[in-house]
């Protein structure tokens, strides 16, 4: 690269910020000429500014301006795909641009300032911990944020968008006691609000009937397929096994199913399962899954409805959007042996 080439490569907002010796929002409030930056540092930034000849992109065919990020933990599953439907046709009929990026496994808020110094309109963050210095860098730089069933409760004033969880719960219980059963179990989730709700929905069914389960039909889990098998293996290992089991997600009602086969227990004649989310794999399952339907590509919709509403400033109905659940029946659930 020639010595002229280097002298026209336009800066980033992190090389100005690190020469600057402050954060990326503060450089991005001054370039965006906000008020809330002292003098002293409002003057070094901008004489840095003059220094590179720094120049904010604005031209609307390239700017990142008509741009929203959806960050995801993970692209490995359907869900997130069918999420990530639902905020593209949204955002087509508004004429914005979606880019997708992966959070890093390890949190250091580098890529909450690589949004901050791309000036993006908004983020849909999806299934993540935004952590206290991730929310701080979006929150200086004045960034829309919208967070898609959060693992973590988001602070106040940060609209969230998911499922009534605890309804769902309430359903894939209420299904297998109106088969019959009264020895139901239930394998949880990652530690969450979400999972919480599901539990929580699951034991408020058994109390409405009047039924009484041991502590030991309640397992742990982690929305993993192994921890389906884990779970699975110890329950239907017990004396007195359960006749059902309610799973917290489909991969861990998949989870189930699997050990099942493998010790000859027949589906559903002698073992109901339910999952939870609708899966691609719960309709592929042998046999068909009964699950809990989440509508993905609603949810992914109504996330950047509220983005674009925040980027906008118009007001919003609530913070807190929880959309309707519907129970699947398929094939894996039926009356217990005893009363078929």
């Amino acid at each position: 690269m020639t010595s002229e080439a280097t002298e026209k490569r336009r800066p980033t907002l992190k090389d100005i910020a690190d020469q600057a010796g402050v954060s990326v929002p503060t450089v991005s409030k001054v370039v965006k000429g906000r008020a809330d930056v002292s003098p002293e540092t409002r003057a070094r930034i901008s004489a840095i500014l003059r220094e590179h000849d720094y120049v904010p992109r604005t031209a609307p065919a390239t700017s990142s301006q008509r741009t929203i990020v959806v960050a995801f933990d993970a692209l490995d599953n359907a869900n997130n795909l069918a999420l990530l439907r639902g905020v593209l046709e949204h955002a087509q009929h508004a004429g914005v641009h979606v880019v997708t990026k992966l959070t890093p496994s390890r949190s250091e808020g580098e890529w909450s300032q690589a949004l901050v110094s791309a000036d993006h309109l908004g983020v849909i963050l999806v299934t993540s911990r935004l952590d206290k210095e991730q929310q701080e860098a979006l929150s200086d730089a004045h960034i829309p944020l919208v967070v898609i069933d959060p693992v973590n409760t988001p602070a106040d004033g940060i609209p969230s968008v998911g499922v009534n969880s605890f309804t769902g719960g309430y359903a894939a219980t209420k299904h297998l006691i109106d088969l019959g059963h009264e020895r139901i179990a239930f394998i949880g989730g990652r530690a969450s609000e979400c999972a919480d709700a599901r539990r929580a929905g699951y034991y408020h069914a058994l109390r409405e009937a009047g039924i009484e389960v041991p502590g030991t039909y309640d397992q742990p889990g982690n929305f993993l397929f192994e921890d389906g098998q884990v779970a699975g293996r110890k329950l239907l290992d017990m004396p007195e096994a359960p006749t059902a089991i309610f799973a917290s997600n489909d991969l861990e009602a998949l989870g189930v199913l699997d050990i099942a086969h493998l010790k000859g227990i027949r589906v559903p004649s002698e073992l109901s399962v339910v999952g939870f989310d609708d899966s691609m794999q719960a309709i592929s399952a042998a046999p068909h899954l009964t699950t809990v339907r989440q509508p993905f590509d609603e949810i992914g919709a109504t996330a950047a409805r509220l983005l674009l509403q925040s980027i906008g400033n118009e007001p919003l109905s609530s913070k807190r959007l929880e959309l309707a659940t519907e129970l699947i029946v398929r094939d894996s659930t039926a009356p217990p042996a005893s009363t078929a």
